[in-house]
């Protein structure tokens, strides 16, 4: 009897062991994310923006504050060719290999990957029809040799799904009611799902980033924002029935009370939170909902603060088991966040032209004509040293700022300041 007990318990060892070797992909257990290897996952990691959805105000402008309006400003001044050529040179070095792996040195196991859709589509991206997957394939590779998961996020989606410069849109967040755009974010989310469907980096698709923004509140949006998720989630099980699907509240990111219950068994739940005291109160909803509905929760960005309060927001993440992706990574002439690199000299020349008042032909003349440091020749080297001051090697990383998110010092450093 005893033998066959033992044989018995041997025998479910061996079947453990053989499912715990199966699992391919990341997966959620409760309120858990599990490695394949069926270790418990605390994801601590950056978003890597700016880079495949430029932001005006890492740009240091605060009206040219979109991709369109940056891009527009800049051929206004240097002309197409060499547009495109600049573009071309930012999105090959802002982020590279080298990057990504200081990342891991530093303990970073997770990077969520902001992208505009028309990077995926043939829609206008930059000034011109791009397909653009080269760049996402690009990052997850070099994460896969680094050890580090994706995060796919759809900062930008057809329509606009925050009606405002973070998602290049036209002001509106027409996603949430035209019935063309909604398709077309399915289409394209299906296309990204089926390409990386055995994909075991890629941790998941965070499908609408900050949708439905305070400026829409009084209208009747929200009601929208969970049957759209559904639909895209619909949409990406028809070809990828393993990664996670990951959907934020509405009013940037904040506001849970548009979900009911969870509707797919590979659900994780996103918050966003800024400038606010680093106090549980400001999170216990979320804790709550995790708790309610034993799901995930990931907080995906928060940031653009000091030090102190970095740390202090980070350790309340940390005790209560909440995952984290701080924004952003890298951004030039700071000091809040990860990595930083330097003003090019003449910067603020370009800077005042895209902010003054272009809104007629005869009044960009007058712009040309009045303003120093804007010609073609000037332009181009300033935007020259822009790109290769962010490239890796003439970065420095913000020490304070590392050590609030608990960062290790990683053995290949760029530039000290």
């Amino acid at each position: 009897m005893k033998q066959k007990i033992g044989m018995y318990f041997l025998l479910l060892l061996m079947v453990s062991s053989c499912q715990k070797a199966e699992k391919k992909f990341v997966y959620v257990n409760g309120k858990d994310i599990y490695s394949t290897q069926g270790e418990l996952l605390h994801l601590k990691g950056v978003n890597l923006g700016n880079w495949l959805l430029p932001e005006g105000y890492m740009f240091k402008m605060r009206d040219c504050n979109s991709p369109r309006k940056i891009d527009q400003a800049i051929r206004e001044l240097i002309g197409n060719s060499a547009t495109t050529a600049f573009w071309d040179a930012f999105l090959a070095h802002y982020i590279t290999e080298a990057d990504i792996k200081w990342l891991s040195e530093a303990g970073v196991n997770i990077i969520r990957l902001p992208f505009d859709y028309r990077l995926l589509s043939h829609d206008d991206f930059l000034g011109r029809d791009m397909h653009g997957y080269q760049y996402l394939d690009e990052a997850i590779s070099w994460c896969e040799q680094y050890n580090i998961y994706v995060l796919l996020d759809m900062h930008g989606a057809p329509g606009g799904q925050t009606g405002d410069n973070i998602d290049n849109s036209d002001g509106y967040p027409w996603l949430m009611v035209d019935e063309g755009m909604k398709q077309q974010a399915c289409d394209i989310w299906q296309d990204i799902a089926k390409r990386y469907a055995d994909n075991t980096t890629v941790i998941g698709y965070n499908l609408l980033n900050e949708p439905i923004p305070h400026y829409f509140e009084k209208d009747t949006l929200k009601p929208h924002l969970e049957p759209l998720y559904k639909r895209i989630t619909e949409a990406i099980r028809a070809v990828d029935e393993n990664h996670i699907v990951f959907i934020g509240g509405a009013v940037w990111e904040t506001d849970f009370s548009v979900f009911s219950e969870p509707f797919d068994d590979k659900l994780a739940y996103t918050f966003h939170k800024y400038w606010m005291p680093p106090e549980q109160e400001e999170i216990q909803e979320y804790v709550d909902f995790r708790a309610k509905y034993n799901v995930p929760i990931l907080m995906g960005e928060s940031g653009e603060n000091e030090d102190e309060w970095v740390k202090n927001f980070r350790e309340l993440l940390d005790e209560n088991e909440i995952h984290w992706t701080f924004w952003p990574y890298k951004k030039m002439d700071n000091t809040r966040g990860p990595m930083n690199f330097d003003k090019p000299s003449g910067y603020d020349n370009f800077v005042k032209y895209a902010e003054s008042d272009r809104s007629s032909f005869g009044k960009i003349r007058a712009l040309k004509d009045s303003l120093d440091g804007i010609k073609p020749d000037e332009i181009v080297s300033i935007l020259n040293q822009f790109v290769e001051n962010s490239k890796f090697e003439n970065c420095y990383p913000n020490k304070g700022y590392c050590e609030a998110l608990g960062l290790k010092e990683a053995v290949h450093t760029p530039g000290a300041q």
